[in-house]
């Protein structure tokens, strides 16, 4: 599947379908008010073959300027920045702040889009009182934080990245604290940890420089086979991709190929691609046929899930404050103008830039259902007491929405959903588009999907187009 979006159960049964709806309604408007979301996007581009373009992001920049009309068009996943780093979560021992990261999943839930956690343990930004611990203590802590704040989000968090920069770049073990008092068992400690608090998340190890097939990457490498062999869970290896006009790794593709070999997904999960500042025509253009090159690396790999912007402009980047004279990383310039570092995006997904088009289309009925696109449902996975099925929606000719309807006949029941809404939960079920994905051309196709209860079966699904 190509992502997921997690609809908290205690919050859509509260609400009903009205409200989440109304929810995003108006989150967009207090993004940009009196504007629309566009009908494709990055995000949209990725999804027509099944993965994500995502962004960093920081709920604090929410209503600044055109920050928050980007996030929610553009994007199909989304990252937080700091938000869920163990210092914002618990800064002291055992008091957790979930103020940040709720806002981010609530707006990501509304606005229907993945999202990754990043991340649980890691070497910076980790408090003091965490550091001082013996040895016994940090790795039950560890344990701890990693349960209670998977436990929070669980079935809501598509991926994780549980364990962020662990190496050198000479292939040896980062000898951070975690490593000092913990030695090399706590990377598969922490997976084991995170399995067991979320089964349905993807658990990812994060790391820089690890692009081309370099010491670090190998070593990298090594571990995961390891990993494999040994049933150590680990689902996905993810590649930072913070690069340099002109330095896009040549073997960028060989090296995502040889970890999916390995049976893992692989994402490129915080790219930017900076320059000596100021940029000029050239270092753009060079800039944009590196963008190109990254997201085709990722886009030739059938395990790549998708690619996550390090961040929306450059007015917010992080890469000025730590590599002075160096910049303009991203996609949207300071004052929010698309670089031509989107189109190499594009280019690099096989696309075309997206444009916002206005369709009028007069029906005396509507059309009857099977009219337009077809349904195929099938079940990716299954478990005691549950499953996951994904619906992938084919367009027989361009409509601007579907719905799809089955019925459960065993007594299954949703119990999250992503990439459409639901009527119900059991029964008769239609399932209809959510805003960026209505919209197909002729045979083009995108996917929803859900996690039920109950034992499957494989009902028959018609699909309605608009």
């Amino acid at each position: 599947m190509s992502f997921r979006k997690f609809v908290d159960k205690r919050w859509a049964a509260a609400t009903g379908a009205a409200s989440v709806a109304a929810t995003a309604a108006a989150l967009l408007t207090l993004a940009a008010p009196g504007t629309s979301a566009a009908a494709a996007g990055l995000g949209g581009v990725a999804e027509s073959s099944g993965r994500y373009v995502g962004t960093a992001v920081d709920p604090n920049r929410y209503t600044d300027g055109s920050y928050g009309t980007i996030l929610d068009t553009e994007f199909n996943s989304v990252t937080a920045e700091n938000a869920m780093k163990w210092d914002a979560l618990q800064p002291s021992r055992g008091q957790y702040n979930w103020a940040q990261a709720d806002r981010i999943m609530q707006r990501a839930e509304a606005t229907g889009q993945m999202v990754r956690g990043h991340t649980l343990v890691w070497h910076s930004q980790t408090p003091s009182w965490v550091q001082n611990l013996s040895a016994t203590e940090l790795r039950q802590v560890m344990v701890d934080h990693i349960t209670t704040v998977m436990t929070r989000y669980k079935g809501r968090i598509a991926h994780w990245d549980v364990v962020n920069e662990a190496f050198n770049d000479d292939g040896s073990r980062r000898q951070s604290f975690w490593q000092q008092k913990l030695g090399d068992s706590y990377i598969a400690d922490a997976f084991r940890a995170a399995r067991a608090a979320d089964p349905s998340a993807k658990l990812y190890i994060n790391d820089y420089s690890t692009d081309a097939i370099n010491a670090k990457s190998t070593a990298i490498y090594n571990l995961v086979r390891q990993f494999k062999q040994q049933g150590v869970p680990i689902d996905g290896v993810g590649f930072q991709a913070h690069l340099i006009i002109n330095q896009v790794p040549g073997d960028f593709r060989q090296n995502l190929q040889r970890f999916a070999d390995l049976g893992v997904d692989v994402a490129i999960t915080e790219l930017d691609i900076r320059m000596q500042t100021p940029s000029d025509a050239q270092k753009l253009a060079t800039q944009k046929a590196d963008y190109q090159k990254s997201f085709a690396a990722c886009w030739a790999v059938t395990r790549c899930k998708g690619v996550t912007i390090w961040g929306i402009t450059d007015k917010f980047s992080w890469i000025p404050d730590v590599f002075p004279g160096q910049g303009a990383a991203l996609v949207w310039n300071e004052s929010y103008q698309k670089k031509p570092a989107y189109d190499g995006a594009v280019a690099g997904m096989g696309g075309t830039t997206p444009t916002t088009t206005t369709t009028t289309t007069t029906t005396d009925d509507g059309p009857p259902p099977g009219d337009g696109c077809t349904a195929t449902y099938r079940i990716v996975n299954q478990w005691g007491g549950g499953f996951q099925a994904e619906v992938r929606v084919t367009a027989d000719g361009p409509i601007s929405g579907w719905a799809v309807s089955w019925t459960f006949t065993g007594g299954e029941r949703i119990s999250q959903i992503w990439n459409a809404t639901a009527s119900g939960t059991s029964g008769a079920i239609t399932a209809r588009n959510v805003s960026y994905n209505g919209n197909l051309g002729a045979g083009a196709s995108t996917t929803f999907g859900f996690v039920g209860s109950g034992a499957p079966g494989t009902p028959t699904a018609t699909c309605s187009a608009a």
